[in-house]
């Protein structure tokens, strides 16, 4: 802006407004590009001066002086051209590849800046180049909708809730993805696909959309029930927290009561009536999430949630997957890397190990061999190998915790390099994690054949028959209500880059994973240290 004001003739660099003003006074002077000291944020495409998040869109301009003449040019040269002799097509192509957030300060300067930013074609390509609409907006017109109130009282004040949420429903937690869809702004929950089909695709159903029904403000409307879009509300909590709330929560309620609602419930969320399921604790637990989820009527509260950021190193590219998790049916879990560690945290979760809590680790230091395909089918052989691997795991750990002990013994200065933490937390355990995640793979063949044990238990018996490397690791079981929790030892299993599975020993069953194919928008975090305490806060809420 300061460039701009400076091309323009105006700015403290050409004097104030002031003695701009004494000065045209005494020329005689003045003309349409007078600055304009009562511009509405509004003129400019900021929404409107009343509202606090609108104010956002707009800057302070302390002084400002219209530009020369040439013809008040003496005969000692030209003055240098200004902004202002350009034509106003050019202007517009200028100020539409300009950031939306910088044009109510550009329509400050004055007047003709004021006018030109009244065009349409600016507002449609920002709505275009930073939110991706790609509708056809001169259809508006019809509304008396401009563009630049779809941006400013639509796109630019919704912009905080746009990306992935994790809402607040108890143990079951879910995923939320507030996208911008032609002119609505939706909130998509997304779902997995019906048990025990892991590689199908996500299901996906509108919980509320946004949309700007005139030109005072947007409209938000609650999309639960059956019975269409119905008057709701958002509130922006605070960073990275948003609630909803609908106001006719009647809408929701179906005419043959709860058991209709119950059984339609049931269709959508595992594809079958109450009569298919003939095992009676998955029925139970089919009961006590519809009770408990439907209660909240569609009034939450939402989280920010991240992808997981990836490095060359990592085994598999991170991010969401499928998983089959007994009579708990799928559930979304996050695979991500830490140095010599892979972590899958839930994003949805059940009365035993709730959303939030990290569901299974991955040692990536100590991957195992397999026997061959026939003593595999034995599950004392397998039990036998990774019981091996976990005692030698206790063992480096005791170890390595003495070390540290001595080492903060003889040092005096917490931070000198002997104190640092060992085992994966600095560069150093997570080179000799990649190290040794390298060297197992160089030595494993490309692919291996694989079979379950005898006597272990998979929802989905359509698992990969050959996997390319397989690493101790542990996985988290509790009672019902997350009681007595406790990590006991099991076997990754990596079948290819968007698969991959692990044996619970103690629990004698088998989880498959299936990567979530679906392109997050506005959801990669901003550092790995935003990535892992937003991984820190869920897990807390957990607990």
């Amino acid at each position: 802006m300061a460039v701009c004001a400076r091309l323009c003739g105006v700015g403290p660099a050409r004097g104030c407004r002031r003695r701009g003003a004494a000065r045209e006074q005494r020329r005689g002077g003045g003309g349409d590009s007078e600055p304009d000291t009562d511009t509405d944020p509004e003129e400019a495409g900021g929404g409107g001066g009343a509202s606090a998040e609108d104010d956002e869109l707009t800057e302070r301009i302390e002084c400002a002086r219209p530009a020369p003449h040439p013809a008040e040019v003496g005969p000692n040269g030209r003055a240098p051209m200004s902004l202002l002799e350009l034509p106003p097509e050019l202007l517009v192509q200028i100020f539409g590849s300009l950031p939306g957030t910088d044009l109510p300060s550009l329509a400050r300067v004055c007047t003709t800046f004021r006018r030109i930013l009244r065009t349409d074609t600016i507002w449609r390509r920002r709505c275009r180049e930073e939110y991706g609409v790609c509708e056809n907006l001169r259809k508006l017109e019809i509304t008396g909708v401009s563009c630049r109130d779809v941006y400013a009282k639509l796109l630019h004040r919704y912009r905080h809730i746009l990306g992935l949420w994790q809402p607040d429903i108890g143990p079951y937690g879910g995923l939320l993805n507030v996208v911008v869809d032609g002119l609505f702004i939706i909130g998509w929950m997304y779902l997995p696909p019906h048990d025990p089909h892991v590689d199908d695709p996500m299901r996906f159903k509108p919980l509320f959309r946004i949309h700007l029904m005139e030109r005072k403000s947007a409209t938000v409307e609650c999309m639960y029930g059956h019975k269409g879009p119905h008057n709701g509300h958002i509130q922006i909590v605070k960073k990275d927290e948003f609630s909803t709330k609908c106001n006719q929560t009647d809408h929701h309620r179906m005419s043959g009561g709860r058991q209709e609602e119950f059984r339609t419930w049931l269709r959508e969320e595992w594809g079958r009536t109450l009569e298919d399921i003939f095992h009676e604790h998955m029925q139970e637990l089919i009961l006590m999430k519809f009770i408990y989820t439907s209660q909240y009527d569609n009034c939450l509260t939402y989280r920010r949630i991240y992808l997981p950021p990836s490095s060359p190193d990592d085994l598999i590219k991170p991010g969401l997957f499928k998983g089959t998790y007994g009579s708990h049916g799928l559930e979304i879990v996050m695979l991500s890397f830490h140095g010599r560690k892979a972590k899958g945290t839930k994003i949805t979760g059940d009365p035993n190990i709730p959303a939030g809590q990290q569901t299974v680790e991955i040692d990536l230091a100590h991957p195992l061999q397999l026997p061959d395909i026939e003593n595999l089918r034995d599950f004392s052989e397998l039990s036998r190998i990774v019981l091996e691997v976990q005692e030698q795991v206790r063992r480096e750990e005791q170890e390595e915790q003495q070390r540290g002990e001595d080492e903060d013994g003889s040092q005096q200065a917490a931070s000198s390099p002997a104190a640092q933490p060992q085992g994966g937390e600095g560069a150093e355990g997570e080179e000799t994690a990649a190290g040794a995640e390298r060297a197992a793979q160089d030595k494993a063949p490309a692919s291996q054949p694989f079979v379950l044990p005898m006597g272990v238990i998979s929802r989905n018996e359509d698992y990969p028959r050959t996997c390319r490397i397989c690493f101790y690791g542990t996985g988290l079981i509790a009672g019902h209500g997350f009681t007595s929790p406790e990590r006991t030892p099991g076997v990754f299993v990596l079948f290819d880059d968007d698969r991959f599975g692990f044996i619970w020993l103690e629990l004698k069953s088998f989880s498959l994973y299936s990567r979530i194919k679906v392109s997050f928008q506005n959801a990669e975090a901003p550092s790995r240290e935003a990535f892992d305490e937003m991984l820190k806060n869920i897990q807390s809420l957990a607990t």
